[in-house]
């Protein structure tokens, strides 16, 4: 049975893929800062899969000794991670002339770093067993920088090309490296604001896009994902 380690597994995108990865009796390492959110969302996906193991961790993953604590729990607990997915990540709002004097370092740490470390952690021992699968979730703004976001845009474009180096250091071992890079899609990042759902990207779309992908033959990689919303938004 395979393993999957996703960060921030509790809402959004991580929680849809979660349930995704369930479906197909796959075993779980879940992490959230909150412990009530994990044992909550531990007992409905063994009610989706009675049959899989899951291992949660309350872990704030831009704290990189937590991160990398919640990384080799998880392999102790259930064994070799196969399948990496970060969806960690965090959006403000602002100009990097607007910006608040931490943000760089405060999005550093969750939007590009625990992507980093999980693969520094991880990496060599995917190539030793010559298979596994990372999935990033960037952004559209990984592509065309938000000015109104600048900060978020700066990390992002250093996720995709993280993403990318991880792709060309992976390939020769056979382990696939896909970038996610989703549109406007319907997570707490809108909480507070007025949002019509129906002209958004879903997380559920997102983690349909990751289940085809990583069911495609050994000898396909899919190198990028976009997915935006129908209506030309971003």
């Amino acid at each position: 049975m395979k393993n999957a380690l996703i960060t921030a597994s509790t809402k959004g995108m991580g929680r849809s893929i979660a349930i995704a990865f369930a479906k197909e009796g796959i075993n779980l390492a879940i992490c959230s800062r909150h412990s009530e959110d994990l044992a909550d969302f531990k007992e409905e996906l063994l009610e989706i899969s009675p049959a899989i193991k899951i291992f949660t961790s309350v872990t704030d993953c831009s704290v990189k000794q937590q991160l990398l604590d919640f990384a080799a729990a998880a392999e102790k607990e259930l064994g070799a991670i196969s399948i990496i997915i970060n969806s960690v990540g965090m959006y403000q709002h602002a100009s990097i002339l607007d910006d608040k004097d931490d943000a760089f370092d405060t999005q550093i740490n969750t939007n590009l770093a625990p992507a980093y470390h999980l693969y520094r952690y991880f990496g060599k021992k995917m190539m030793a067993a010559r298979a596994g699968h990372i999935f990033t979730i960037c952004s559209v703004a990984s592509l065309a920088p938000i000015a109104e976001a600048g900060t978020y845009s700066v990390t992002k474009y250093a996720l995709l090309g993280l993403n990318k180096v991880m792709k060309l250091e992976m390939q020769q071992y056979g382990v696939k490296v896909t970038a996610v890079i989703p549109g406007s899609t319907l997570t707490d990042s809108w909480k507070g604001m007025e949002v019509d759902k129906d002209k958004m990207v879903l997380p559920e779309d997102i983690a349909s896009a990751i289940m085809n992908t990583y069911k495609m033959s050994a000898g396909a990689n899919v190198d990028e994902i976009i997915i935006k919303p129908v209506y030309g938004q971003i």
